[in-house]
């Protein structure tokens, strides 16, 4: 492993604290000979300390390493946070660079569909494990495990192996696999690691230009070729400057994986040199421009996050504007702002009869053979059918009930 004439180099990963959980610390010490030495302090050192033994030196393995002695200070770690922490101290110590010790994985998900209902998506730093086990517990739409802001530069490569064995390994439940990469050129080296364990969207911050996002989707391509992934991945840019903004079609149209368009308004304020506030008018031109953009891209328009979590009136008032704007969902960073984001977008049910009105007279109309639509006295335009067919589709996606006609039975969509 090292030549006698070279000091080995040690690698470190993990914290070491008493406010730790679901976490451990690693130190690694390369050895030129006498096998594999683990000592091991653990919390459930009785009942898993044999099996956190017997999982160490099979990673050693997996990482081609056949003498070193590892010093684990485990704080209830699962296997997949043991493995990505001992992987990330070997290669610290400047070994194991293309090798890997990869989790059993999970059966991986239906793929997500490019229009799926994204209300809210919740921020996960990438580099806390306690945050990811219970995420989909919270239920929201996606959940975003995150390499870019939460994590400390330090930290970078640390949480790039840990997010990667979490989407081998976790059990999100329904929520969509959002990973938010780092900015480029940065962001490519984390899919490498990412794009292999199939995530569902790549978040791609801090995007001005067009051939950033053809330059991420010809990345994820071609990794998917060599990793033989078939299903789709879809991208979503987040526009964090006045130039992203005013590039927002072109960044929406720069390649067919884009779904959605997304603002992150604390660097776009910063960019303005102006300050965020809760009633948002600062940020008022930037957000309609990028919903306009979206639409007529044909994808999803997604608002930023609310910044104040003990503030769920201020929330709420915001999620109706959102909604009112066009945005389709929004993002939260405390699962305390999930249901509050999902009450905010939902149609109300006003909105909602009218619309189940419309679509039952459009039904009646396309049985009968009809190319027009009519309620009551009154002719209904197309694009009003339009809207109306999607809002009780999407309502339906909510797992909203639908107002029932007179006859007893709500729309059947099946001309939609």
């Amino acid at each position: 492993m090292a030549s006698s004439a070279v000091v080995p180099k040690i690698g470190e990963a993990g914290r070491s604290a008493t406010d730790v959980r679901s976490d451990l610390y690693v130190r690694f010490e390369p050895r030129i000979t006498g096998g594999f030495e683990i000592h091991l302090q653990s919390r459930v050192e009785l009942y898993y300390g044999d099996s956190i033994r017997k999982q160490a030196v099979q990673v050693l393995r997996d990482l081609d390493i056949e003498h070193g002695a590892l010093y684990i200070d485990d704080y209830g770690a699962l296997p997949f946070v043991i493995a990505a922490r001992i992987e990330t101290a070997v290669r610290r110590a400047g070994f194991a660079a293309k090798q890997r010790s990869l989790p059993q994985a999970l059966a991986a998900p239906a793929p997500s569909a490019k229009d799926r209902l994204r209300r809210s998506r919740l921020y996960l730093p990438g580099a806390e494990p306690k945050y990811f086990i219970n995420a989909a517990l919270h239920a929201p739409d996606a959940i975003i495990l995150d390499l870019e802001d939460s994590v400390h530069h330090n930290e970078k490569d640390a949480a790039r192996i840990l997010v990667r064995n979490a989407l081998r390994a976790v059990d999100f439940g329904k929520c969509e696999r959002m990973v938010r990469i780092n900015q480029l050129p940065l962001g490519l080296d984390d899919l490498d690691e990412i794009i292999p364990e199939n995530p569902d969207l790549i978040l791609i911050p801090k995007v001005e230009t067009a051939a950033q996002v053809a330059e991420v989707d010809q990345r994820i391509r071609a990794i998917q070729n060599r990793n033989r992934v078939t299903r789709p991945i879809w991208i979503m840019p987040i526009l964090e400057s006045a130039f992203g903004i005013e590039n927002a079609y072109a960044i929406a149209t720069a390649a067919d994986s884009v779904c959605a368009l997304t603002i992150g308004l604390e660097d776009y304020t910063a960019d303005l040199g102006v300050a965020k506030t809760s009633i948002g008018a600062e940020s008022l031109y930037a957000r309609t421009r990028l919903v306009n953009a979206a639409k007529a891209a044909g994808v999803q328009a997604i608002d930023s996050v609310y910044g104040d979590v003990t503030d769920l009136d201020g929330l709420r008032a915001w999620g109706f504007n959102s909604r009112a704007l066009g945005f389709e969902g929004m993002g939260s960073i405390h699962p305390g702002q999930i249901c509050v984001i999902h009450d905010a977008f939902a149609p109300s049910q006003s909105e909602l009869e009218k619309a189940v009105r419309i679509v039952a007279a459009f039904e009646d109309a396309q049985s009968r053979g009809l190319g027009v639509v009519s309620l009551g006295s009154k002719m209904i335009d197309p694009p009003v059918v339009n809207r109306a067919l999607k809002l009780v589709e999407r309502a339906r996606q909510m797992g909203v009930a639908l107002p029932e006609l007179p006859g007893g039975h709500p729309p059947t969509l099946k001309s939609s």
